[in-house]
């Protein structure tokens, strides 16, 4: 799931939520998303979270990536909290 938050906040202009079942599927999201930003040439500014592996912040300047367990994502509800963001077709910017 994607937001766009650039109206509503300065941290970035877009969220991507996602979550896993396991800690080492948290891991395995969080270092396929550092090796891609590297691939394009995307400065990861800072990953936070890591140590812990229940809620992972992958900060790519415009672009933050959370990456929760099942359960912290329902906990903090990320949706909810930023719903005066819209939802945002995130299909167009994948290549298959």
């Amino acid at each position: 799931m994607a937001l766009e938050v650039k109206d509503i906040s300065l941290l970035a202009d877009y969220f991507l939520i996602c979550s896993a079942n396991t800690e080492r599927q948290i891991s395995a999201i969080v270092d396929a998303v550092i090796e891609q930003a590297h691939k394009e040439k995307v400065i990861v500014n800072r990953v936070e979270g890591k140590d812990g592996g229940k809620w992972i912040l992958v900060d790519l300047g415009d672009v933050i990536v959370h990456v929760f367990s099942t359960s912290e994502r329902a906990f903090y509800n990320l949706e909810k909290l930023w719903s005066d963001a819209p939802l945002v077709a995130i299909s167009d910017w994948i290549d298959e």
